[in-house]
């Protein structure tokens, strides 16, 4: 697995890859990770209702129980309106804080895949509490005594992102982003024009080149060989490889060191 941080692509080329409907979504990943495709999904917060932007469940990775929890988009407008385009409601962060819990309880290393242009906001969602379900979220995530990974898969956008990644190990695919908001905000709160977006990608440093360099992830997962893309079974298996590694090695880490190393690796910040 390359760390290399040779920049290869320009950050808006990067952006329209990120946002690309091709891409796998959560419930696909999920099941393509576990050991012979079992993903058993699990569903509702225990309080209001289930989310379908968030996706979460039980599988295996090389034998070892896991928990899958991540940010559901679709590949047609019928999938995505069925998970709301992938921004959570307050529910939805419900839910993965229940699966959060239920990992440290049975003792399952959390694996989270994340893309999203961050959670839903309207009256409703505000009425529901989506500000707290948030904050609740990133704080259950960052205190677990279990091991966490997230994946930047394509978008990450906002709190809606971080939700999900507050995590021992942060990784990001080559052509995915991770950013404090859209381009096309940052664009319309700094210059005051929308169609500013492409210098915003550039600005806002937000590729996997610039976040390695910068160290706020751990690892980028090569998606190009040259400037052809890999195949999505490829990146996959190149993904399940560096799981099965990571996982191996966090067998026999003491619980408390897991969580100081978490707290270091955000206090750096």
């Amino acid at each position: 697995m390359t760390t290399s941080i040779k920049r290869n692509f320009l950050a808006k080329e990067i952006l329209t890859e990120a946002r690309s409907s091709d891409r796998p979504t959560a419930r696909e990943m999920f099941t393509a990770l576990a050991d012979d495709h079992k993903f058993y999904e699990l569903h509702g917060d225990r309080k209001y209702g289930d989310d379908g932007a968030i996706c979460g469940g039980i599988g295996q990775i090389n034998g070892q129980a896991v928990s899958f929890v991540g940010t559901q988009k679709g590949h047609d407008v019928e999938e995505n309106i069925t998970a709301n385009f992938g921004s959570p409601h307050a529910e939805g962060y419900r839910k993965a804080v229940r699966l959060f819990k239920q990992a440290e309880k049975f003792n399952r290393p959390i694996i989270t895949l994340i893309n999203t242009a961050g959670a839903f906001c309207d009256i409703e969602a505000e009425d529901r509490g989506i500000g707290e379900s948030i904050a609740k979220s990133i704080q259950t995530l960052a205190s677990l005594k279990v091991p966490s990974i997230a994946i930047l898969m394509g978008e990450g956008g906002s709190g809606g992102a971080l939700a999900l990644a507050s995590t021992n190990q942060v990784w990001m695919l080559e052509d995915a982003m991770y950013s404090i908001l859209s381009p096309e905000g940052f664009a319309s709160i700094l210059w005051r024009d929308a169609s500013r977006r492409d210098e915003a990608c550039e600005v806002m440093k937000m590729t996997a080149y610039d976040l390695l360099e910068n160290e706020v992830i751990d690892k980028m997962i090569p998606v190009f060989e040259g400037e052809e893309h890999l195949s999505w079974q490829a990146i996959i298996q190149n993904i399940r490889l560096e799981l099965e590694k990571q996982l191996s090695a966090w067998q026999a880490i003491d619980r408390e060191v897991l969580v100081q190393e978490r707290y270091d690796r955000f206090r750096k910040f």
